[in-house]
C-alpha cells in the first residue's frame, strides 16, 4: 500500500482516536493537577437593636472574578494524588512505620478509601477473568460437540447473559439473593441459619458480585472460542484420534494450543472490562460492602459538591492501573509476534 493511500485510509481512525481518546485523557490529566480555588471570605457586621454581630461570608463577586481569570482553578500539582482520598502517602508511610506485621499494615490500608476500592477491583478482576475464560471455553467445547439440530438452541441459551442488559441482570440476581428470594432462601436452608443474609455479609456480597461477573461475561468468551473451534484443523484431530488420543488429550494438545492467541485476546478485553466494574455494584446496591475504582469516581461526581479534580485524579490512576495490568500480556504478545516474524 502506498504512503498516500495508507494516510487517507488511516486518517479517519487517527482523527477519531485524537478526538475521543487522546484529548479527553489530556483534559483529565490537566484537571487532576488543578484544585478549586479556596473561598475568599469577608467579615460583615450586622447591627440591630440588641447590638452588632460579625458574620463571615464568601465574597461571591471576588470568587466570580477569580474563576473568570483562572477557570482551571489553582495549581495543586500532585497534591490531589497524594492526599488521604487517593494514594495517602503520609498515612501509608505512617502505617508502615508503626505496624509490626504485614497483616496489621494491610488492615490499615483497608481503612483508606482508595486502597479499599483498589482491593475489591483487583480481587474482582483476577478472580473473574480466569473463571469466565474457563467457563466460556468449556461451554464452547460442549456446544461444538452437540448435534447440529440442538446446537442452535444451546447457542441461544448460552448467549442469554449477553442479551440481558448488565444493570437489569444485576438487579435480577440482587432480588434472587434477597432473604425472600430463591437463592437467599436456598443458602439460608443449606447453612441451617434462618437469619443468614447474603446482603449483610461483605464476603458473601463479594462472592455474589464475582459470580455475577463470571455469568455475565462468559458469553463473550464463549463466542470467541466457539468461532475459534471452527478453525481447528480436522486433519490434526483425526490424526490424534487414530493415534489413540483421548478426548481430553485432543483438547489439551490440539485445541488449546490452537486457541492460545484467542485466550490472550479474551484476557486482554476482560481484564480491561473487569477493572472498570460498576454496574454490578449499583445493581446489587452493594456500596456499603464493595467499592470499585469506577464507583469511587461516580461518588466524587455525584452529590451537590462535585469533586471534579478528585474524580480526574482517580481516573488517571485507573488508566495507569490498566496499563500496568495489561503490560505483561502485551509484552508476551509482542515477543511471540517477534519470534514468529523471525
Amino acid at each position: 500500500m502506498k504512503n498516500r493511500t495508507f494516510f487517507w485510509f488511516f486518517a479517519p481512525t487517527a482523527l477519531a482516536m485524537l478526538l475521543f481518546i487522546a484529548f479527553p485523557i489530556v483534559s483529565i490529566i490537566m484537571q487532576s493537577v488543578f484544585a478549586p480555588h479556596e473561598a475568599i471570605l469577608i467579615e460583615s457586621e450586622n447591627c440591630g437593636p440588641f447590638g452588632c454581630t460579625t458574620e463571615t461570608v464568601v465574597d461571591q463577586e471576588a470568587m466570580e472574578t477569580l474563576n473568570a481569570e483562572r477557570p482551571w482553578g489553582r495549581f495543586a500539582g500532585l497534591e490531589i494524588y497524594t492526599n488521604r482520598g487517593h494514594l495517602a502517602t503520609s498515612e501509608v508511610a505512617e502505617a508502615w512505620r508503626t505496624t509490626d506485621s504485614m497483616g496489621a499494615f494491610f488492615s490499615e490500608l483497608g481503612d483508606l478509601p482508595f486502597y479499599r476500592a483498589m482491593a475489591f477491583t483487583l480481587t474482582y478482576t483476577f478472580v473473574c477473568t480466569p473463571f469466565l475464560i474457563m467457563l466460556g471455553f468449556a461451554v464452547a467445547v460442549a456446544v461444538n460437540s452437540l448435534h447440529r439440530r440442538v446446537k442452535g438452541l444451546m447457542i441461544f441459551f448460552s448467549l442469554l447473559p449477553m442479551i440481558v442488559p448488565p444493570l437489569i441482570g444485576a438487579l435480577v440476581l440482587f432480588w434472587m439473593i434477597d432473604s425472600r428470594g430463591v437463592l437467599g432462601q436456598l443458602v439460608s436452608w443449606m447453612a441451617n441459619d434462618p437469619t443468614l443474609s447474603l446482603k449483610a455479609s461483605t464476603p458473601l456480597v463479594w462472592i455474589s458480585l464475582i459470580v455475577y461477573g463470571v455469568w455475565s461475561s462468559a458469553p463473550f468468551a464463549f463466542v470467541v472460542f466457539y468461532a475459534g473451534l471452527q478453525t481447528v484443523p480436522k486433519d490434526t484431530l483425526e490424526s490424534a484420534q487414530m493415534d489413540g488420543a483421548t478426548r481430553w488429550q485432543q483438547i489439551r494438545f490440539v485445541v488449546i494450543p490452537h486457541l492460545a492467541p484467542l485466550v490472550t485476546f479474551v484476557a486482554l478485553i476482560q481484564l480491561m472490562d473487569n477493572f472498570r466494574v460498576l454496574e454490578p455494584i449499583i445493581g446489587f446496591q452493594a456500596q456499603a460492602h464493595a467499592e470499585s475504582l469506577s464507583s469511587f469516581i461516580l461518588s466524587d461526581l455525584g452529590g451537590e459538591t462535585r469533586q471534579l479534580s478528585s474524580a480526574a485524579a482517580t481516573s488517571v490512576l485507573t488508566i495507569i492501573g490498566v496499563a500496568i495490568l495489561l503490560s505483561p500480556v502485551l509484552v508476551r504478545t509482542w515477543r511471540d509476534f517477534r519470534g514468529r516474524s523471525h
